[in-house]
């Protein structure tokens, strides 16, 4: 509220005394009773009048006192955002602007003579902090007390304005489902086109409204069956190991034919790198052009670490795991002609070990088969070998929305920070191309299995069927040019199914300032704090399918939040847990913007956003405007008073 005073005062009556006249005139009466009531009634309306009188002056009084202070604020409100405006700010030379701007504010809202009031006036300066502080004054003649000797009112308030723009903070969540590279009707290109060409616009219009002493950062989750956020968690957020869906071959012809996952080469220890160099193409006969390409100097050794063997069935036998360790040492090069430049790409192995391990089978029977499994996957290479999505922390099927258990729905907690050693806290890397479906066969039939499976079939592999779409990677709130913001934007590709909840868990896990990012994302000051905003923005409804490789693993297998037998659809399963995440983001203030672009809006969506705060776009015109909707509230002035 405004810091304020006003101030009545009086000038000095002038004449003889009422008062005394009136006591006078009355022990006269009380002396003389012949006929004295009607003089006793008369008398009275003296006082009467003096107390009606001074009821309406002083009205009128605090009237004009409230006005003037209404005046006296929006004067200094606008010789402060008229200065805010100003770059290298010189009380010399734009000290004349920033007065003028505040006294037209001033004389717009108090008007010379209102209430007939008279001597006007109003003082601005420019205060410790760039701040305004502002007096205002006016003189208001009585209409009634005047008859007992009070003339007029001197009335003055002060008023003190701050501008305090506040940081900004803006996390986009984007549907980059499939469909986002269709058309909608009115436009003539796809949606995910139009999007990023009005994301930029929207990055250019905040910037140009943008105050000097206010900064903003953008953040971003791409969203669709799943989000790719494996660059933003630290090592110790994840798991070292975890159980997948996958397979291995057994049998007898098949020797070292397990799934990838066990001849995979896995680093132990050692370096190494590659450098490029360029020099000139060797000209042969008849102007054909070459490059040399030195010998390579790689030598290696291998040495048996251990072997174990294990008994195996369908068909019986034994399985023998052999395990090496591999030295690598010297170069390896690779040479590339383009124009008439070589470039010589060379490999520098030092001390290279790695780990891998392959498998015999005895000669046990015939024929082979595969067996479908959770397979334990060592995570240590996740930075590498996974896609960057991530599959959840622990939670549960829940049942009553209204009273979620955070210490068991740990996916739904945006504040909770991992433990190390709690697998349950920590996010699990996805490897779509371990991931098989027992027991759904490729044609579509076929039930989910929860335990092993021993077939000769082969079950749909979500990886390579195109259900396990991973988006662009997020990234944290960061400070963008318009370069870098455009690069990035552009980079934007449209896959995968519509998971509404998972965009929104992370984008409420960027932007809350007191969860995985708390150190960055916590006010500046309490005088400099941060305005946090959500943009929503899909082009469809909930669309999931049970066969998706999602976040929460192939959810008929895992069974981790929904499973065949859930009282929910999956769809309907995502969708509360999107309003319940939707309801934590909004706890840690952040106001949730959503736009519906080439979709109707439902209660869903609309009660995440709140009153005034979604927009339904149904072409690239539309949704143009509620981003030049949502940029001018976010870019609205606010000061602090």
């Amino acid at each position: 509220m405004p810091e304020a005073k006003s101030r009545f005062s009086r000038r000095p009556a002038t004449g003889f005394s009422t008062t005394r006249r009136v006591a006078d005139t009355l022990a006269r009466l009380a002396r003389d009773q012949r006929g004295n009531v009607l003089m006793i009634f008369a008398f009275s309306i003296i006082p009467l009048l003096a107390l009606v009188g001074s009821s309406i002056d002083i009205g009128r009084a605090y009237l004009i006192e409230s006005r003037l202070q209404q005046a006296c604020d929006a004067g200094v409100l606008g010789a402060r955002k008229e200065l805010g405006a100003i770059n290298n700010f010189n009380a010399a030379t734009d000290g004349g602007t920033v007065v003028s701007k505040g006294n037209r504010f001033f004389n717009a809202n108090f008007g010379d003579g209102i209430y007939n009031s008279v001597d006007r006036d109003f003082q601005m300066e420019i205060g410790e902090g760039n701040t305004i502080n502002g007096i205002a004054s006016v003189v208001l003649p009585t209409d009634i007390m005047q008859i007992f000797g009070k003339d007029e009112f001197n009335i003055s308030v002060s008023c003190k304005a701050e501008l305090s723009v506040p940081n900004t903070d803006i996390v986009m969540a984007l549907d980059v489902t499939g469909s986002m590279a269709e058309s909608n009707p009115d436009d003539a290109s796809p949606k995910i086109s139009v999007l990023k060409s009005v994301v930029k616009d929207f990055y250019a219009s905040m910037e140009a409204t943008r105050q000097p002493e206010s900064r903003i950062r953008y953040g971003f989750v791409p969203y669709s069956t799943n989000v790719n956020v494996g660059a933003l968690l630290k090592d110790e957020w994840v798991v070292p190991q975890w159980d997948y869906p996958s397979r291995t071959l057994i049998g007898t012809n098949n020797a070292g034919s397990l799934y990838s996952y066990y001849s995979a080469v896995s680093p132990v220890s050692g370096t190494y790198f590659t450098t490029n160099s360029t020099f000139a193409a060797t000209v042969g006969a008849g102007g054909a052009l070459s490059c040399n390409k030195p010998a390579d100097t790689l030598t290696t050794s291998t040495a048996l670490q251990s072997t174990v063997t294990q008994a195996v069935t369908n068909p019986n036998g034994t399985r023998t795991t052999s395990t090496y360790l591999r030295t690598r040492n010297g170069n390896t090069y690779s040479v590339s002609l383009a124009g008439n430049t070589c470039t010589l790409a060379t490999t520098i192995y030092a001390k290279y070990v790695d780990t891998y391990r392959y498998i015999t089978e005895p000669s046990v029977g015939t024929g082979s088969s595969w067996q479908y499994r959770d397979v334990t996957r060592n995570t240590s290479d996740w930075r590498t070998a996974s896609n960057g999505c991530i599959e959840e922390r622990s939670t549960y099927e829940i049942d009553d929305y209204d009273n979620v258990d955070l210490s068991r729905a740990i996916d739904l907690d945006i504040d909770r920070v991992p433990t190390a050693g709690n697998p349950a806290t920590q996010w699990r890397p996805m490897y779509p191309g371990m991931i098989y479906e027992r027991a759904r066969l490729w044609n579509g039939t076929g039930n989910f299995e929860t335990a092993p499976v021993v077939t000769n079939s082969e079950f749909l592999a979500p990886g390579i069927a195109g259900f396990a779409a991973c988006p662009t990677a997020a990234r944290k709130l960061q400070v963008w040019n318009q370069s870098a913001f455009d690069t990035y934007i552009n980079s934007l590709q449209a896959a995968g199914s519509t998971y509404h909840d998972i965009g929104m868990i992370w984008a409420a896990r960027l932007l809350t300032p007191t969860g995985l990012f708390a150190a960055e994302n916590a006010d500046v000051s309490p005088k400099q704090r941060t305005t946090r905003h959500l943009i929503f923005l899909t082009d469809g409804q909930t669309s999931s399918l049970d066969i998706s490789y999602s976040s929460y693993g192939v959810e008929p297998i895992a069974r981790r939040r929904w499973g065949p037998g859930s009282s929910l659809s999956l769809t309907g399963t995502i969708e509360k847990r999107f309003s319940f995440a939707c309801e934590q983001a909004k706890k840690k203030n952040i106001k949730v913007w959503f736009i519906a672009f080439g979709t109707d809006l439902n209660p869903i969506m609309t009660n995440c956003a709140g009153k005034g705060h979604y927009f339904k776009a149904v072409n690239a015109s539309e949704l143009d405007k509620a981003f030049k909707e949502i940029a001018k509230s976010i870019g609205d002035l606010r000061l602090s008073l």
